[in-house]
């Protein structure tokens, strides 16, 4: 083979390498792009809780937070008045698609279903647990939340 024959093989190699690696480049570009597309859409159901401390009408809060604490400080998302709670008593946090409760390190422990809260906890609607003297019944239904359907 002649020089001159090499030297455009070797030109048409370089130039159909730098083909592939653009394009596996454009690729995976666009493949990250789609997945943080996907997890920026992605929402927190929303939680109730249904809060009771022995008055007649108890009280119902609702969050679409990641993470509610619950506690006698006021800087908690789920501030409760009652003397037997920690400042910072147990956190409901929802990751790998379920809502968990967890105790954190509280005085007088935490009650779920009416057993001692030793480790975080998957929760579902209507689990009861206990803080203190106050009782939480939870719920995911989340229909406050729902936009109206449109028929048409």
């Amino acid at each position: 083979m002649s020089g001159p024959v090499v030297l455009a093989l070797r030109l048409l190699l370089a130039v159909s390498l730098y083909a592939f690696l653009g394009w596996a480049f454009v690729s995976l570009w666009r493949d990250l792009k789609q997945q943080g597309a996907l997890l920026a859409i992605r929402k927190v159901p929303p939680i109730s809780l249904i809060i009771a401390r022995g008055e007649p009408a108890p009280q119902t809060r609702h969050f679409v937070l990641p993470e509610v604490t619950i506690g006698r400080d006021p800087a908690c998302e789920c501030p409760v008045d009652d003397e037997a709670i920690s400042a910072r008593h147990a956190r409901l946090s929802f990751h790998h698609n379920q809502w968990w409760l967890e105790d954190l390190n509280s005085t007088n422990g935490t009650l779920l279903n009416q057993e001692e809260l030793a480790m975080p906890t998957v929760v579902m609607s209507d689990d009861e647990f206990k803080c203190g003297g106050t009782c939480f019944v939870i719920s995911l239904a989340g229909d406050i939340f729902m936009p109206p359907v449109k028929r048409i």
